[in-house]
């Protein structure tokens, strides 16, 4: 499945930081790279994560009903394979996500709190 842990890692991480930075095309794009590499849960997840930065890029754009439907296909691929260990706390994030998601769907006012993030876990965890 993964031909170079270290270069999945730096590959991931870097994708993870353009997200974090809340440059959601390049993340999408960076995250679309990894994606083509995987299979099975972990295919799952970033899958989830780059419909997630589709979702942000929407609402930067004010497309609320696109953003919302990316987010919500985005959560229901990562909240159940939250034990899926990829160096990131996927349990927080979709916390985060469901909380974003219900903002929306109530036409809630967000805040620069609501931007998702994804938080790294230490190394020796990965």
């Amino acid at each position: 499945m993964r031909e170079d842990k270290k270069s999945f890692e730096d590959t991931f991480f870097d994708a993870l930081n353009l997200f974090n930075n809340q440059k959601w095309y390049e993340a999408h794009d960076a995250f679309e790279d990894i994606w083509n590499t995987l299979d099975g849960d972990e295919r799952q997840i970033i899958q989830g994560i780059l419909q997630v930065s589709v979702s942000q890029f929407h609402l930067s754009t004010g497309n609320i009903n696109g953003a919302t439907i990316l987010l919500g296909e985005g959560l229901g691929r990562i909240k159940n394979r939250t034990n899926i260990e990829l160096g990131i706390d996927l349990e927080s994030f979709c916390k985060c996500l469901h909380e974003l998601l219900r903002k929306l769907q109530n036409k809630e006012e967000l805040t620069q709190q609501d931007k998702p993030y994804l938080v790294r876990k230490e190394k020796n965890e990965f």
